[in-house]
């Protein structure tokens, strides 16, 4: 006996999680709702199925094919224009030549269907429907009944007046083949509205069978979640997949928990799911495939679908997630929500009650959403941040997105082009390198393989041996499980804006260059490119007078590859070295704690081998935290300070590069000294960029970055501890009483939360304001008054204001920052005010 699916339902109640697939395709426990009617049908011996299908037909062709994996066969017919659900069942009416039945693909039951089907043979009915009772029959079809099962009226979806039985139409029914033929093909035609009282009042013997068992429209959200719950308390009969534990937790294929005790049934748990430390799964927790929950993190009494990232300390309550969101970190989604697929909410946020948020939406950090988010939408085209290209492992950042990245870079260099890769050691790294270097390959760009090094001897390879690009992945500083993408170009110095707007537009729009097998970038692995590095970085030191000081010093490098290349530069000059947390063998999941744990590791050993001073590395091996023989720590801001002295002192002519943010003392430091100061925009592409210029020295920024242009126009810690030593050289005093003789800074940085539709208006409106005073705008708006000068810059990533300002104290920088910030909030608020920074 064949059976008709019937998927060809939109499910416009159950949006969003029917705005981008069809009804019958919303997951139960981790399957598909028609799956579960599928596994129903085989159970009682329909192995052959007809699938009626409208809305979105290849999600659910793609999904299911022919049946093979379920053991049933499975064809497929179309509705090219809405036909009804009688109409999309004469469809297929030419293979229906016996008894058949009909099912919905959208609500789900465990019912005993071959009971309904001796029924109907019993009784000899043209038509037998097959009832449940109900508390609430107002939402569907009721059908009145004689002692006999004979069906004597139908009424659709009735008021309580109306109300003259509790058993309702199921959309079950078994058919002969015969009634099809009172289907019009011209039109529309429903079952339960036209054709079932046409053959009544024709006289069609019509019966109606109540069912015992589970039935469960899911025609809403509430009624969704009701069914997700009542599957896991086991109300109804499924194929749950997975191993059982406690009587109540379902666990699937790979699982990674952390703590078994943070799961409390009834719960779910799809194929490779992770649960981080800390993490729990509270009771009524439905979690598809592969989703992950980050430290401190909970759900309960939700379905979450698959590959959904919720991130640390994120709660989810009463809620309903689709597939490959991203929740970030101190989210809190509250009870009725429900989110669509691909939705991105921003750290911090907050979803109030009963908020709705269709697919491909981004919602920006700190947000406190009150109101669905349908056609809104803060979509952008920008792929790259102030640091490149950021996100985490396998949620932001996936293989096939790194392929296509790095297919839209080889699409805006020109074919036979040359691009250095490099890499940290993290497995993650690995992957995403590999895949780029296909992207890259397959657009006949070559590529130079230098595996696991320092950023900065990618940089100094790009600039050396005249290659075009250089891409490098490593670790984010601020979240191990996210990896940073680093593009540059010639002379080693940040991609420039220009070419990151060339890769975005090829990104964005997939126009990428595909080349022939014969044109495949060929993969090369330079020799020796330490080496060349090393011994051009030896090239411009005074090594005899580094050899003459003698130096002890500590080094922590943070498991940075840095440890491959600094013994190479130290040992030739003479230099003593303890090394702490040394780059670990590759492919190790091992991470460097947080700066402050490798700060006070130095400490200790500074003071156990009383050394000249302890430096410190960041995972990419850039930026230089310094510790003085005393074991105390120096701040960043005096670093830069020490190196401008100690440059100046020198007797070094040239220009200084610094961002507009930093603080004024280096004006002050260099005057006098031969040394010019040029300002740049506060960005590392801006810094490099002008570092690389003819005359520039030095250029540094505060937060452990320098640059030595005539060396390498880019950040590298390698080069800045080796620079420093031979500037300590000739000096012969220790480093504490250089750092005390420094003028201590007094900038002051705020952060000012400000939605990205406001920030055009607050930049626009306060240059209005402050119109006719002393301005700087190289970058957002500095202003200069007697007591110093305050500024306001943009972040362009984050919805945030940055707020800088220095006086001449502590108190005068506080009051200028905070008059600035009152006359921000003022505009923002849309509020008169005057300007009186």
């Amino acid at each position: 006996m064949k059976a008709v699916v019937m998927a060809g339902g939109e499910g416009t109640r159950l949006r969003p999680l029917t705005s981008n697939q069809p009804k019958p395709m919303v997951s139960i426990v981790g399957k598909p709702c028609m799956e579960h009617i599928l596994e129903l049908l085989k159970r009682h011996g329909f192995e052959d199925v007809i699938v009626t299908v409208a809305f979105l037909p290849q999600a659910i062709r793609s999904y299911f094919g022919g049946g093979e994996s379920l053991g049933i066969q499975i064809g497929y017919s179309v509705e090219e224009s809405p036909l009804g659900t009688a109409g999309s069942v004469r469809l297929a009416a030419g293979r229906l030549d016996d008894t058949f039945l009909v099912i919905s693909g959208d609500a789900l039951c465990d019912v005993d269907l071959g009971r309904l089907v001796e029924f109907h043979r019993e009784k000899h009915a043209s038509v037998t429907i097959g009832l449940k009772s109900v508390a609430n029959p107002l939402e569907f079809g009721i059908v009145v009944t004689d002692e006999d099962g004979k069906i004597e009226r139908f009424l659709e979806k009735p008021s309580w007046g109306q109300v003259f039985s509790d058993t309702i139409n199921t959309g079950i029914y078994v058919l002969e083949p015969e009634v099809m033929r009172h289907v019009p093909k011209d039109r529309p035609f429903d079952f339960s509205k036209e054709l079932f009282p046409l053959l009544l009042e024709m006289g069609r013997p019509m019966y109606g069978y109540v069912m015992d068992g589970y039935w469960q429209d899911i025609g809403n959200l509430d009624q969704y979640r009701q069914a997700n719950f009542d599957a896991l308390d086991e109300k109804v009969h499924l194929e749950i997949p997975g191993i059982r534990i406690r009587g109540n937790v379902w666990l699937g294929d790979g699982v990674d928990v952390h703590d078994l005790d943070a799961l409390e049934g009834p719960a779910y748990l799809g194929n490779y799911c992770r649960i981080a430390p800390e993490a729990s799964v509270g009771p009524y927790s439905v979690l598809a495939t592969s989703v992950t929950l980050r430290e401190r993190a909970r759900t309960a009494r939700s379905i979450v679908d698959a590959s959904t990232y919720i991130g640390r300390s994120t709660v989810v309550e009463g809620a309903i997630i689709g597939r490959s969101c991203d929740l970030r970190a101190h989210v809190r989604v509250h009870e009725g929500v429900a989110i669509g697929d691909e939705v991105t909410i921003g750290a911090e946020s907050m979803i109030m009650p009963g908020v709705r948020i269709y697919p491909y939406k981004e919602v920006e950090t700190g947000s406190q959403l009150h109101e669905s988010l349908i056609w809104e939408s803060r979509g952008t085209t920008r792929i790259f941040g102030k640091d490149g290209v950021s996100g985490l492992v396998n949620v932001d950042l996936t293989p096939d997105v790194a392929v296509r990245l790095a297919s839209a870079l080889g699409t805006a260099l020109k074919l036979g082009a040359r691009v250095v890769a490099s890499r940290e050691g993290t497995p993650a790294c690995r992957m995403m390198k590999r895949a780029m270097i296909s992207g890259l390959s397959s657009t006949g760009v070559e590529v130079a393989d230098l595996r696991v090094i320092p950023v900065a001897v990618a940089r100094h390879l790009v600039k050396s041996e005249g290659y075009d690009a250089g891409i490098h992945l490593g670790v984010n500083p601020s979240d191990p499980e996210a990896i940073r993408i680093q593009f540059f170009e010639q002379p080693g110095i940040e991609m420039s804006a220009a070419m990151q707007k060339e890769v975005e537009k090829h990104f964005a729009r997939g126009e990428l260059r595909r080349v022939a097998s014969t044109d495949v970038g060929h993969i090369t692995y330079p020799a020796r490119a330490r080496e060349t590095y090393a011994s051009e970085l030896l090239s411009t030191l005074d090594a005899e007078a580094i050899r003459a000081r003698r130096f002890r010093i500590v080094v922590d490098y943070g498991f940075s590859a840095a440890s491959y290349v600094l013994p190479l530069v130290l040992d030739p000059l003479g230099v003593e070295v303890v090394a702490a947390h040394a780059f670990p063998n590759d492919g190790t999941t091992e991470f460097a704690g947080p700066l402050a744990q490798s700060m006070g590791q130095a400490k200790r050993l500074v003071s156990a081998i009383g050394a000249d001073l302890g430096a410190v590395f960041d995972r990419p091996g850039e930026r230089l935290y310094l510790v003085d023989e005393r074991a105390r720590e120096v701040p960043v801001e005096q670093t830069l300070l020490l190196y401008l002295r100690l440059i100046g002192s020198n007797g070094r002519r040239g220009k200084l590069a610094f961002p507009v943010t930093v603080t004024s003392q280096v004006d002050r430091i260099a005057e006098g000294s031969g040394l010019e100061v040029v300002r740049t925009a506060a960005s590392l592409q801006d810094l490099t960029r002008t570092a690389a210029d003819e005359g520039v020295v030095f250029a540094g920024a505060v937060g452990g970055g320098y640059v030595f242009p005539e060396f390498l126009p880019g950040y590298d810690a390698v080069a800045s501890l080796a620079k420093l030593l031979e500037l300590l050289a000739p000096v012969g005093r220790p480093l504490s009483e250089l750092v005390a003789e420094l003028p201590q800074p007094t900038l002051v940085h705020r952060q000012l939360p400000c939605p990205w539709a406001l920030k055009g208006l607050v930049m626009r409106v306060l240059n209005e304001r402050l119109a006719g005073r002393h301005l700087d705008l190289t970058d957002g708006i500095k202003v200069f008054d007697d007591r110093g000068w305050a500024q306001v810059l943009p972040d362009p990533d984050e919805p945030l204001l940055h707020l800088y300002a220095e006086g001449e104290t502590p108190e005068a920088s506080e009051e200028l920052v905070a008059e600035l910030r009152g006359l921000v909030d003022e505009i923002a608020q849309g509020e008169p005010a005057e300007a009186r920074t």
